[in-house]
């Protein structure tokens, strides 16, 4: 019996998962990402500022859409380590200490993987301790945590552990799982976008116009990837698929379909464009959602502000969690990508 579209974006997605990716060390999962594109007919490469790239010829030239999914992962940054073993992190992108609590961590050294302890320390103190305030008074913050390692410092710097290193969830944490028709995991909100563009890759051909798929890097730390791509090369519209947060501030009410955005917190999209895209889906028989953001950005309302593009959208799947331990629905993240097809044509 031939896999499912469902089953098939689970695998993909798994897999992706447990690719480390964080911005600016995006090594791991783009070696999977080439990997996964010389498997198809499509001519793919790597810029210099870390965007893959694949172009899908059109039947009609003169025009080009840019699709783009985001490679990179929230993460945290090396800021110092110390002794007994002990490593001091800051905030890499929109990540926070208490949506991974205490466990296993992966710092990503120049020479080797060190697994530690995400710590935030013991629970049985009185006043006389610094952590103390943080039971019942302040929020957790990066600088009251630590990872302890229980290595020398040598060692530590044999490992190539340093300033700089990234900091992510260790790969055993990160599997994702299915919670009956939802998909939960860390890093949906890059993974699942980059699954979609995957089978987009496997799926297209001799779309209606030119098609760039556009695996951007550094997305969280400033959009740096598609910042570089628009401004050295030239597209008519381009859609950022994401994550759309679910809030009680924001009307997501149906967890399978997809969501449209007309602000966020850096500005306007294209309504042309959404209104276009919405004609696709009823066409196609789906509804889509139509939500305004406050807290969020994306690589196509970053260019579009900057004026890099004429023309953006934000095409996403509703997601419980975002920037933690998120969980979506499987059909949303489908339609996604039937939506995108559909819209190529």
């Amino acid at each position: 019996m031939p896999e499912s579209i469902s089953d098939r974006l689970f695998a993909l997605i798994s897999d992706l998962v447990l690719c480390h990716s964080p911005s600016g060390a995006e090594a791991e999962v783009d070696e999977y990402i080439l990997a996964a594109l010389a498997r198809t007919a499509v001519e793919a490469r790597q810029d210099a500022a870390g965007n893959i790239k694949a172009a899908v010829p059109g039947r009609h030239r003169g025009r080009s859409i840019a699709i783009t999914a985001h490679k990179d992962e929230i993460a945290a940054i090396v800021k110092r380590t110390g002794k007994a073993g002990r490593v001091e992190v800051g905030k890499l992108g929109g990540a926070f200490p208490w949506v991974y609590g205490e466990g296993v961590v992966d710092l990503l050294g120049d020479a080797a993987v060190v697994s530690g302890i995400l710590s935030f320390g013991s629970r049985h103190v009185s006043h006389e301790s610094p952590q103390k305030c943080h039971q019942d008074e302040k929020a957790l913050k990066w600088e009251n945590a630590w990872i302890e390692t229980k290595m020398t410092e040598t060692e530590l710097v044999q490992a190539g552990v340093r300033p700089g290193t990234r900091m992510v969830v260790g790969k055993h944490r990160k599997a994702p799982f299915r919670l009956g028709n939802y998909i939960a995991s860390y890093t949906l909100d890059n993974k699942a976008s980059v699954a979609i563009l995957l089978l987009l890759a496997e799926r297209l051909r001799k779309p209606a116009v030119d098609v760039q798929l556009v695996f951007t890097a550094k997305e969280e730390v400033g959009a740096i990837g598609v910042m570089y791509f628009t401004r050295q090369s030239q597209v008519d519209e381009l859609i950022a698929l994401e994550i759309c947060p679910k809030s009680v501030e924001y009307p997501v009410v149906q967890d399978q379909w997809p969501v449209l955005v007309s602000q966020d917190g850096y500005g306007l999209y294209d309504e042309g464009l959404n209104r276009r895209l919405a004609a696709v889906a009823e066409s196609v028989g789906m509804d889509v959602q139509h939500v305004v953001l406050s807290g969020f950005g994306s690589d196509a309302s970053i260019v579009m502000k900057n004026g890099t593009v004429p023309k953006a959208a934000c095409l996403g799947f509703p997601t419980d969690n975002t920037h933690g331990y998120e969980i979506a629905h499987a059909a949303a993240i489908e339609a996604c990508l039937k939506l995108l097809e559909a819209y190529c044509g």
